[in-house]
């Protein structure tokens, strides 16, 4: 699925930084930018966006009016020199709101809220999601390399201090995130932080034994703090 993008930004060189960030990022396509916010309107008029990128000071119309200016919104990010909007625009639904000056790092997790969002939405809309539609998430696992992980194919999220590993199905990859920021991008229904260190997913434990579950033949360890939740959640369905 392309995920279209617009962005509107009165400084060029702001709109080139997200352009240039997402060129070589699958699956997300930049159909058009704008520096005059009036003439981003007029385009959406006639066409159809998933995601607009957008200033909050610019001349003619801000990014808040802007906003309200539209019957049908689609997501929105804002990006701004100026943190102090922030409270503001989060009141008009916007998903996130990126600081500027914006570092990749920062914007990817933007990108993998995007497609969680319209992941959940095509999955509420439709009753049934082939193979081809699961959800996913990108991962950065090197300078350049960004890549691609299948929600279905993961199988335990390890925390080795500033950075996880993901194990999955078809190999392991180290990402620079923290446990709770990356479990909070995963499908709840399908994934269960059992441990400080963990996060598994639900449907690939194999055996669940005193105070571990087991994955692949592997056992991990339910903290102590977690075991209530991990009853609820997967013993209470037991028979």
């Amino acid at each position: 699925m392309k995920i279209n993008c617009l962005i509107i930004d009165d400084e060029p060189l702001a709109i080139n930084v997200i352009k240039n960030y997402l060129e070589p990022i699958e699956n997300f396509e930049v159909v058009n930018t704008f520096s005059n916010p009036i003439e981003g309107l007029n385009f959406l008029k006639n066409n159809k966006v998933d995601v607009i990128f957008l200033d909050i000071n610019m001349p003619v119309l801000d990014g808040i009016n802007f906003i309200k200016s539209l019957d049908n919104p689609p997501i929105l990010v804002i990006t701004s020199a100026y943190s102090q909007f922030a409270i503001e625009t989060y009141e008009l639904d916007v998903l996130d709101y990126l600081v500027k000056p914006i570092e990749f790092p920062r914007l990817m997790k933007t990108l993998n809220k995007i497609s969680k969002r319209l992941n959940n939405t095509t999955n509420n809309n439709s009753q049934e999601t082939s193979n081809a539609e699961s959800p996913f998430i990108f991962v950065k696992i090197d300078k350049k390399r960004m890549k691609k992980i299948f929600f279905n194919e993961i199988l335990v999220i390890e925390s080795l201090k500033d950075y996880l590993k993901i194990n999955t199905l078809t190999g392991k990859y180290i990402i620079h995130s923290t446990l709770s920021d990356f479990t909070d991008l995963l499908p709840e229904r399908n994934f269960l932080r059992i441990h400080r260190s963990y996060t598994i997913a639900i449907d690939k434990i194999d055996a669940v034994e005193g105070n571990s579950i087991e994955i692949e033949g592997l056992r991990y360890v339910i903290g102590r703090s977690y075991i209530d939740h991990v009853k609820q959640r997967i013993l209470n369905s037991s028979i």
